[in-house]
């Protein structure tokens, strides 16, 4: 009879009190390390974002203002490298790296050196680039194909070309184009059904532009259409 147990010592085991205790006694101080790791972590971010990023912003921003309008009156260089006062695009990439502004600095600067023809600069800052702002991305994509052209990478461009005519489909003027420049650019390379591919994107979405009113003789030349 001595297995049997005392109706006491069974409330006592199942006390839910007492379980609670025992658990905390035994992970409470590893509950208060990780609790004060959470406060620490979420309060520095905050103070981060607080006190250094908005802050470093605002001033890429402010520093910015005059490259782009640089860029504006068409004085590539200057845009560029700044003057003897203000930052240029490259500047502002290099001073205020991780803000918005530094990225955008990025399309600008990719897209002053297509102007002054060093398309492996081109490349490089385009490539580091990124928005969710379709247009912008679109334009960004579209460059990178030009860029990539220029340097006789047929494929890469005509890649980059497929990406921007299909970004922003809503874009009746550059989507087209650029669908027609990658269809192109395979053609050439004889990757026939990748051009077919873009030729009938151009004649299925964008009939009614001037790419879409020439379309049919470029399937045609392709034996698609009679």
């Amino acid at each position: 009879m001595s297995e049997i147990k005392h109706p006491a010592h069974l409330e006592e085991e199942k006390n839910p009190v007492a379980e609670l205790q025992h658990a905390w006694d035994k992970y409470g101080k590893i509950a208060s390390y990780v609790l004060l790791a959470v406060v620490v972590i979420v309060g520095g971010y905050f103070a981060y974002r607080n006190l250094i990023l908005e802050p470093k912003e605002k001033q890429a921003t402010e520093a910015m203002f005059r490259a782009e309008e640089y860029y504006r009156e068409d004085s590539t260089r200057l845009a560029l490298n700044g003057d003897a006062i203000n930052a240029g695009f490259l500047k502002v990439i290099s001073r205020y790296g991780g803000t918005k502004a530094a990225n955008l600095a990025a399309f600008y600067a990719g897209s002053c050196y297509m102007k002054l023809g060093d398309f492996n600069n081109a490349v490089k800052y385009l490539k580091d680039f990124s928005t969710p702002v379709k247009q912008v991305q679109e334009r960004a994509y579209g460059l990178l194909g030009d860029a990539y052209s220029e340097q006789g990478k047929k494929e890469e461009a005509a890649d980059q070309y497929k990406k921007a005519g299909t970004y922003f489909e809503k874009d009746e003027l550059l989507s087209p184009e650029y669908l027609f420049r990658s269809g192109y650019l395979y053609e050439s390379m004889g990757k026939t059904q990748d051009a077919i591919a873009m030729y009938k994107l151009i004649k299925d979405k964008y009939p009614n532009t001037p790419r879409g009113a020439e379309i049919d003789k470029y399937l045609a030349r392709l034996g698609v259409i009679q």
